[in-house]
């Protein structure tokens, strides 16, 4: 009988322990029961700990945020340790990736589990990139939250952020039916049950040593009595407390809400009364929460929505956001707090301060949030001389549209807090990933970014994006982690890896025909046009959409009969195909039209398909989001000629 000894008491290696017995299960089946136990002496069988209880040299600059596997052993056991905790964890699912096993999307129908006798296994690494993590976004629902906690350290990734004090406005979107209320009638859930379901969450994520991120926007309103939690929608009836009228940002004359949006609006952030309420907000919160790791203090979200009343004029808001930093530094020192800060670089505070430095470096991390670039390229570098001429012009900014730029600004805000890691905060997964029908070109720009992120010394990545960002298939998650953790691993090498076994033996067809796709829709004009809001005049990509039909029709009755396939996720990436192959009929018939300068046409079409897709959704809801699916393309091929696309829409 195999054996399973823990070398330590705690509850990560216990899970790690159950992990490893029930995947040692699942590949031998006629293996027969498998024992575990707290051992700390014990030499044989399958030994879990950390490095040092083996009395193994552990290279991690950083043991609480490093991740150094390793791995030795045979048919009967040996030794499953690593730098902490969680990479315990993470070299069990290691030494199961080396018996075969794979994880392609979240759940149990994602789970590719041979049968076989598992074999010797030597390993030795640690990840080449710090903080590999997703944050929460789109429409969620929490079955799938609390399947993609779990799928997180499966492909490699080690942190988890859930965004908002109450993230409301992403399970609002879900359980509403954001863009999908012609076939599902709203589901409101009360803002209760969404807190605890954030604590749920919060309980998978350390069950597994993950690193923490909480919080981001809502430290501009919230602490002077302001609700947030309605995210992105404007309510023209919310009140500002009168004693904090003199607290909000003045534009033109006056302190309200910027367009109504309490998440949307800033401080008057030269007003040190005002500071200190968000010092005290801060610090509480870090008190009461000490379980976060990275807890983010944002600014405001939206663009060009500063304060402009005399005070705040003379210096730019990244100079009183670093004197925000300071005091929130000095009162968690105060109360003896460790609390890690991440302060961002987005939006107006794109701009390093001009004269203010942050005083103890040490306590935080720079977060580059590049929201405005283009996804049609990895910069080779950073653009230091493009950052430097762009001047910051108090609410009438332009806003950088290169990653290259982007860290050009990242690299002046280190000289303002010499010795900050920095990481980014990056949006593949939220509108961009929809440019791409076919999934494949997207993918390599992912790994392209994560290279170009690495050469220019970033500690990590979190993704915002939809935690259904699996449709058609999960290849550009599993490429966005297995790139972070090893930068040797080729993009050729994981595209067999994913493809074969999503697929099995029809994985280059497929590869084939999703490649095909990719080129038809041309993924670089998508996302270039849908960024600017372009006009998508051209019949070259009009004739090209025009020819998807015959490929899909040439494609379908083999996926279909491909579905017969013995591994249950093979059966189901068979399944999605098909369901993306209607998918890509609708968008190829409307965006022939919006091509072709058929704008009327072009709506009319994209609306009867998203209504007609959307009755599909409950089918696919793990894989699809068909809520920020929509919004992608409402910005700019689908809206209504005329007329502007809200975030807060809810179009059936």
């Amino acid at each position: 009988m195999l054996q399973i000894n823990k070398l330590r008491a705690d509850h990560v290696i216990d899970f790690a322990a159950e992990e490893l017995k029930k995947y040692l299960r699942m590949l031998m089946p006629g293996c027969g029961e498998i024992g575990i136990a707290y051992a700390p002496d014990a030499t044989d069988g399958f030994r879990l700990g950390l490095l040092e209880d083996f009395s193994l040299e552990n290279e991690a600059k950083d043991v609480v945020f490093d991740d150094v596997l390793h791995i030795d052993t045979d048919e009967q056991g040996g030794i499953i340790a690593g730098s902490n905790l969680r990479s315990v964890l993470l070299a069990v699912y290691q030494f199961l990736k080396e018996n075969g096993c794979r994880w392609l999307y979240p759940g149990v129908d994602g789970e590719y589990i041979p049968i076989a006798d598992i074999h010797p296994v030597r390993y030795h690494k640690m990840a080449d990139t710090r903080v590999r993590a997703q944050c929460n976004e789109g429409g969620e629902y929490q079955q799938s939250m609390i399947d993609v906690i779990d799928f997180t350290p499966k492909i490699g990734l080690n942190s988890f952020m859930i965004e908002f004090d109450n993230p409301r406005v992403y399970y609002d979107q879900y359980y509403n039916h954001w863009n999908n209320t012609a076939n599902r009638e709203p589901e409101p859930v009360h803002p209760d049950t969404v807190l605890q379901w954030k604590r749920q969450c919060e309980v998978e994520i350390a069950k597994r040593g993950l690193i923490f991120q909480d919080m981001g926007h809502g430290w501009t309103a919230e602490p002077f009595g302001i609700d947030t939690s309605w995210g992105w929608i404007g309510r023209p009836d919310q009140e500002i407390p009168e004693e904090s009228r003199d607290f909000v940002a003045m534009m033109n004359g006056k302190r309200k809400l910027f367009n109504d949006i309490a998440l949307n609006t800033n401080f008057c952030m030269s007003n040190p009364r005002a500071r200190a309420k968000v010092v005290k907000a801060v610090s509480d919160y870090a008190e009461a929460n000490g379980h976060v790791d990275f807890l983010h203090v944002w600014l405001a979200d939206g663009l060009n929505n500063h304060c402009e009343c005399d005070e705040c004029r003379k210096m730019i808001p990244s100079d009183y956001y670093a004197m925000l930093l300071n005091e929130i530094d000095e009162e968690l020192t105060r109360r003896n707090l460790p609390t890690r800060i991440v302060f961002i670089s987005y939006v107006d505070s794109t701009w390093a301060p001009e004269f203010t430095r942050i005083n103890h470096p040490e306590r935080f991390y720079l977060l580059l949030a590049a929201i405005t670039r283009t996804y049609t390229q990895s910069p080779d570098g950073a653009d230091d001389a493009a950052a430097a001429a762009r001047k910051y012009d108090r609410n009438k900014n332009h806003y950088p549209s290169t990653l290259g730029e982007y860290m050009g600004h990242a690299n002046a805000w280190q000289k303002m807090s010499p010795g900050s890691p920095k990481v980014c905060y990056e949006y593949h997964f939220w509108w961009p990933q929809y440019c791409d029908l076919g999934t494949v070109e997207f993918a390599k720009r992912i790994y392209e970014d994560v290279a170009a992120y690495r050469r220019e010394g970033f500690d990590g990545i979190t993704e915002d994006g939809s935690q259904r960002s699996f449709f058609p298939n999960g290849f550009c998650f599993y490429v966005y982690g297995a790139a972070l953790f090893d930068k040797n691993v080729s993009f050729e090498e994981l595209t067999r890896d994913y493809f074969s076994h999503a697929y099995g033996e029809h994985w280059e067809e497929i590869h084939a025909y999703l490649s095909e796709i990719s080129r038809l829709f041309d993924y670089n004009f998508l996302v270039e046009q849908t960024r600017r809001y372009g006009n998508f005049l051209s019949d070259e990509r009009a004739e090209a959409m025009d020819q998807v039909p015959a490929l899909l029709d040439a494609m379908l009755p083999k996926i279909h009969e491909w579905r017969k396939a013995r591994y249950r996720v093979q059966t189901v990436s068979m399944q999605l195909l098909e369901h993306h192959a209607e998918f890509c009929r609708g968008i190829a018939k409307a965006g022939a039209l919006r091509c072709r300068g058929k704008e009327v046409e072009a709506y009319e079409a994209f609306r009867e398909h998203f209504i007609e897709f959307g009755k599909r959704e409950q089918l696919i809801d793990l894989y699809y989001d068909h809520g920020l699916c929509t919004y992608a393309f409402k910005r700019a091929m689908y809206h209504k000629p005329g007329t502007a696309v809200s975030r807060s829409e809810n179009n059936s």
